[in-house]
């Protein structure tokens, strides 16, 4: 119950029925907020209880000061809480343990139950194995039940023993787009309140949402399963970025191309930490579905959220997705009443401000390795030709063709063209052809962040029709994958007779589910792999996602491009980012002429003609009507039942974690650290996916053994994500990309440092060397440069962070995520000095270390520096990153786990 300090607290008529809501017109200085902030101060009114939440935090969002560097804690508590499998798991997992762990204090296990709405959507699990054939999508379903059974009968459990807690089945989808489709309300009601949709998710492209109108962002699974249980998350009022749109997307542009221009110039501007809230008159002109594709790739440019306010056109996409005429009435109503309507004429108070002309945008594609790296598509051979030198020892020969469109000013590493390395293949099929650098292997339309998006799907496929009907398909070494968001995009491909055009070009359903964006490619045709390990040929992937980080895609695909569906399905049949796609021939017809990419590239009107009339209300009721009861194989799992599980000794799936071990009701004096040793020592930008265990798991690795030694054969050993319910499995994976180098271990890449509990220090494995440490009572520190784990919200690169022994971090900067999830699990996060960094230090990894000031948090202060010192002399003051008073309870308490637990109890 709201103390209702500022008599906020009124009623709502829409139609027959009445809402309590709390108004925001109440608080003075509310009318001239951001959007977003609207929304956190109607969180605050309605939450206000005395004590976390008090009047003067109200006050301070009402009065926020623009231009003031972020100071103000506030605690936000989010309406729900959004789960995908992969980082879901690891969640259900923990609060099973924390059942036991209230019984063993005394405590009920009752007790531990989502307190918010929780929901989960499976789909992580799902691996593109098969392809190309009819039946890709059934293959590859029954080989993903085979390997996670488990952990659906733990999920399935799971459903039945958490109030509040709903699964969404595998099959079904992707849990962004499911989220915007069906889960998302834009405004909740419960217990006769309306009030604003907010939530935070396990998974960092949450922020698709934002594209509602609805304020999320992605946390670490750890942060999730406290908002489940009742905490809010403790943040500062943010600076907010305000992104003017104006005009409108040119044709023959896509809503890719104009993410990938948003995502360069926030990279560029800097947003990491902020809000950016999009405005003008440009936001009318920009549909739903690019909206949500905006607001998919917060996590690329850096910002918490990536923000729309509602319109009419929020209101449609209600209407087109099934809502109730209520719910679309009550959302209308809501939010006119609360100044959350959009005005396209407003010039809101916000921090920064960008602006965009929507005309000025050309069709992109990112990378090779990071999504901000965006490429104009017709300079994209030229900057291959001169990218893939980092990715070859030895140029080789040139290619003559790649020469062909580079002009005389060109530098000398590109005016020479691209090397060339050709290869014979013999396919499976017996038919011969050649492999070189920069052949795509993998071209695959995945990731909610576009397959959510029916214009830019329609495009693809009708791309795919054009280049059927003048007799062209894939190039015979490309892997091509579909894997929609929904089951409402292969409805509507069926509708418009678009699939068989499709199913010719080689892009066969292969599963609803994210695939090839967060490393669920499957394996390359073993012809093609075996060519390019033999060989070390730097061959690329095409995909329609939000991520091509270094050794993410494919472990056998050295360059990764982010790009439209449309133009994934063009690069198929290209076959090589050696061909410049907007000027060269993509192959010949059935007359032996050329045929240009501007031959089968569909209008602006034959697109929107296909989605106004096969897209339709009908689509979304019939695929979610009842979408958590899930088909025959899911309802036949077998599931225990009580309200604790029954954990299986045996399983390499679902093992209980040692969080708790040991644990008493007072958590003992945070203690300095002393005789330290370094166990990572990393550059800049590494990232979550280098730290968390991701991808293919090798036989020859800690975690392939401890499989092997389990009774695991190689065949079945799935992937990482799949295994996060076994921290055994996940500790031994963390720090073990094969793209991580660490610079202790020179000449090495993966997950390798030198052991200095042993003679001579010799090269070890990461988790091996973590094991002597932990053995002989010797803490472990990570030394790191700037943008330290940014990239997806993986829980596990904090938590194996913690159980490889790591106490500290010092980094040149963090990502907002990651060193929160840090602290969330008692591992202190630390800034070397400003302009200061191992390098400018004279650190080389060899040392000793130790830190003293750590104590004066058993003071309920939180130190601004600690001193760290060497056994080398090297003495400096790093910069404490433990930011409000709840991140240090938090990390007085061993973790945020650990601090719900006694809170709980103690209540």
């Amino acid at each position: 119950m709201s103390a209702n300090s500022f008599e906020a607290r009124s009623t709502l008529q829409v139609g027959d029925e009445s809402y309590e809501i709390f108004r925001l017109d109440k608080v003075e200085g509310a009318a001239r907020l951001p959007y977003s902030l609207k929304v956190l101060l109607e969180n605050l009114l309605r939450t206000e209880d005395g004590a976390n939440i008090t009047a003067d935090h109200i006050r301070a969002l009402g009065s926020w000061d623009s231009q003031a560097q972020p100071s103000e804690e506030i605690q936000f508590t989010p309406a729900r809480v959004i789960m995908q499998d992969f980082t879901g798991v690891p969640c259900v997992v923990d609060l099973a343990t924390m059942r036991e762990a209230v019984k063993e204090l005394g405590g009920d296990p009752a007790k531990i139950n989502p307190l918010a709405p929780a929901e989960l959507v499976i789909d992580h699990s799902v691996i593109a194995d098969k392809f190309g054939t009819n039946d890709a999508f059934k293959q590859n379903v029954d080989l993903e039940y085979g390997r996670n059974k488990e952990r659906y009968q733990f999920l399935r459990w799971g459903q039945t023993a958490f109030d509040e807690f709903k699964v969404v089945p595998p099959g079904t989808g992707i849990v962004h787009q499911v989220n915007i489709e069906h889960l998302a309300r834009v405004v909740m009601t419960r217990d006769g309140k309306a009030y604003p949709d907010t939530l935070v998710g396990t998974d960092s492209h949450t922020t698709m949402v934002n594209g509602l109108g609805v304020l999320g962002w992605g946390v670490g699974g750890i942060e999730a399963e406290a908002a489940m249980l009742g905490q809010p998350v403790s943040m500062l009022i943010p600076r907010v970025v305000g992104f003017k749109l104006t005009g409108e997307l040119q044709p023959g542009t896509t809503a890719t191309d104009l993410v990938l221009t948003i995502t360069e110039m926030l990279r560029k501007h800097g947003v990491v930490g902020k809000f950016v809230e999009f405005y003008g008159e440009g936001v009318a002109a920009t549909s739903l579905a690019n909206r949500a594709t905006i607001g998919n790739m917060s996590p690329e440019f850096g910002s918490t959220a990536a923000i729309f306010p509602i319109d009419d056109e929020t209101l449609n996409y209600l209407r087109l997705t099934g809502r109730s005429d209520q719910q679309v009435a009550l959302v209308e109503a809501y939010a006119k009443e609360q100044g959350l309507w959009l005005d396209p004429q407003a010039e809101p108070d916000f921090s920064e401000k960008l602006e965009l002309d929507l005309s000025t945008v050309v069709p992109s594609i990112a990378g090779p390795k990071r999504p901000q790296d965006r490429i104009v598509l017709a300079d994209a051979k030229a900057q291959f030709a001169q990218d893939v030198r980092n990715y070859v020892k030895d140029g080789g020969d040139v290619d003559e063709a790649s020469k062909e469109s580079f002009p005389a000013s060109d530098a000398p590493a590109i005016s020479n063209g691209a090397p060339s390395h050709k290869v014979k293949v013999t396919a499976a099929d017996g038919t011969e052809y050649e492999l070189d650098h920069g052949h795509v292997t993998v071209a695959a339309i995945t990731s909610c962040t576009n397959t959510s998006n029916p214009y830019v799907m329609v495009a693809a496929a009708l791309v795919a029709k054009k280049a059927v009907e003048k007799g062209l398909t894939r190039k015979p070494w490309v892997k091509t994958t579909l894997a929609p968001g929904s089951k409402v995009v292969t409805d509507y491909f069926d509708k418009a007779g678009l699939t068989p055009y499709l199913d010719k070009v080689g892009f066969n359903l292969v599963g609803y589910g994210c695939t090839t964006c967060i490393g669920n490619s499957g394996p390359l045709p073993e012809e093609v792999s075996q060519a390019v390990n033999e060989h070390d040929l730097a061959v690329t992937s095409v995909l329609s996602g939000n991520r091509n980080f270094e050794g993410r895609i494919n472990p056998d695909v050295k360059m990764n491009y982010l790009a439209s569906p449309p133009l994934v399905v063009a690069y198929a049949i290209a076959g090589s980012m050696k061909v410049d796609i907007t000027r060269e021939s993509l192959g010949l017809d059935q007359d032996g002429n050329p045929v240009f990419l501007k031959d089968i590239w569909p209008s602006e009107a034959e697109v929107n003609d296909v989605v106004a009339n096969t897209i339709g209300e009908d689509m979304f009721s019939k695929s979610y009507a009842d979408v958590f009861a899930g088909d025959a194989q899911w309802q036949a799992l077998p599931i225990p039942t009580g309200n604790t599980f029954e954990w299986d000794s045996e399983s390499t799936y679902v093992r209980k974690p040692p969080y708790f071990e040991g644990m008493g009701m007072e958590p003992a004096p945070v203690e300095d650290i002393t005789g330290a040793r370094v166990l990572a020592k990393l550059g800049d930008s590494v990232t979550t996916d280098h730290i968390s265990p991701a991808g293919a798991i090798k036989a020859d690795t800690p975690a392939g053994k401890y499989l092997t030694e389990h009774g695991v054969e190689r065949r079945d050993f799935n992937s990482y994500g799949s295994r996060r319910g076994n921290h055994e499995v996940m500790i031994r994976g963390t720090f073990a990309n094969i793209r991580l180098r660490n610079q202790i271990a020179p000449g090495t890449e993966g997950g390798y440092t030198r052991d200095f509990t042993q003679d001579g220090a010799p090269v070890s494995f990461i988790y091996d060397a973590s094991r002597n440490y932990i053995d002989q009572g010797i803490p472990l520190v990570v030394l790191a440069g700037k943008e330290y784990g940014s990239g997806s919200s993986r829980d596990w690169a904090a938590k194996g962070t913690a159980l490889l022994g790591v106490k500290a971090v010092i980094a040149e900067s963090y990502e907002r995520i990651h060193r929160s999830n840090l602290i969330g699990m008692g591992v202190l996060p630390l800034q070397f000095p400003e302009g200061h960094s191992a390098e400018t230090l004279g650190l080389t990894g060899e040392e000793t270390f130790s830190f003293a000031g750590v104590t004066g948090l058993n003071e309920g202060t939180i130190p601004s520096t600690v001193k760290v010192t060497t056994d080398t002399g090297v003495e400096f003051d790093a910069v404490v990153r433990i930011d409000t008073p709840g991140e240090a309870d938090y990390y007085r308490n061993g973790g945020i786990l650990q601090y719900v637990l006694r809170s709980l109890i103690s209540k």
